[in-house]
């Protein structure tokens, strides 16, 4: 699964850090999601389109399938 998490971190110029505390995860939660390593439960896919006001396929794309 890609994501745009750092692209929209970007945008509003926040650290890993202070992503986790809005949506009340840890840091590495999100560095896993970051890269791939975790795919998050739809709660928190919901809180992080939530807190950047997108919809959660703005955010997360299934790859193709071989």
């Amino acid at each position: 699964m890609k994501n745009t998490i750092r692209v929209e971190r970007a945008k509003l110029n926040i650290s890993q850090t202070e992503l986790a505390e809005q949506i009340q995860v840890s840091k590495q939660t999100i560095h896993s999601i970051e890269t791939g390593r975790f795919v998050p439960s739809t709660i928190i896919a919901l809180k992080m389109a939530r807190f950047f006001k997108v919809s959660v396929e703005s955010i997360f794309e299934l790859e193709p399938e071989d």
